[in-house]
């Protein structure tokens, strides 16, 4: 493949000749998995929000490290049983979701990576993950990491742009400036001034760009690390 062709840094582009050779010559040395959700996101934001944003994230991340660093298709729906009232809303209950998320890690490993990020991008699956996350290091044994793209914005660069001071806040301030910056037609400025919460309407593009150039820096420097060896995920033993 061509070292400047973006199409390196996605799974899926790939044929399986590219793959195979790009792996066996030791060129790849990370995977990140993005996982969010589709979902309501208040009258404003459309419902691609979360998968969207983790899927930029995991991009730029893959453009930055580029050509050590590879992204896996991304899971677009997540555990969103508390947003069902909403119609349209996509939720998959948790048993089938980890399943699949397992089977995604799991392929990747036998693909030869040891070094998996699942970046996820929705609230969510965060206690489910939380949970198994200790059966799944004992059954890999791999340096495999879960943490959401928004732990890695700094307190002071989050204080410094977000007037309401959350983050991340669904659908509010930090979520509205995420999606102006980076895919500002998903924002309907006519519906975040009519509707009744009022806080998405501090948001601004400016300050969106700021926090996702943090958090792609930040990112980037912790795939680093793990394939540096300087953050390795802990095997629990088995008892």
């Amino acid at each position: 493949m061509n070292a400047s062709d973006d199409s390196q840094i996605w799974l899926h582009k790939h044929t399986r000749r590219e793959f195979r050779n790009r792996m066996n010559a030791g060129e790849l040395k990370a995977c990140l998995i993005p996982v969010a959700a589709t979902e309501q996101h208040l009258e404003h934001l459309a419902m691609e929000h979360d998968w969207r944003s983790c899927l930029h994230i995991a991009e730029l991340v893959a453009q930055r490290l580029s050509p050590r660093v590879v992204v896996a298709p991304s899971m677009s729906i997540g555990m969103s049983e508390h947003h069902m009232r909403h119609i349209g809303t996509l939720s998959a209950l948790p048993g089938s979701w980890l399943g699949l998320l397992f089977d995604t890690i799991r392929s990747m490993n036998h693909a030869g990576f040891t070094n998996i990020l699942v970046l996820n991008g929705h609230g969510g699956n965060i206690a489910p993950c939380q949970g198994i996350w200790s059966q799944f290091l004992q059954r890999l044994e791999i340096n495999l990491q879960f943490r959401s793209y928004w732990d890695f914005l700094p307190e002071d660069v989050a204080e410094a742009h977000l007037k309401t001071g959350r983050c991340p806040g669904h659908a509010q301030e930090f979520e509205t400036a995420f999606a102006l910056a980076a895919f500002p037609e998903n924002v309907r400025m006519d519906a975040m001034e009519d509707q009744e919460d009022r806080e998405p309407l501090s948001a601004t593009a400016e300050a969106g760009a700021a926090m996702i150039e943090s958090i792609v820096v930040n990112v980037s420097d912790h795939v680093v690390s793990m394939i540096d060896g300087r953050s390795i995920a802990e095997i629990p033993p088995f008892h």
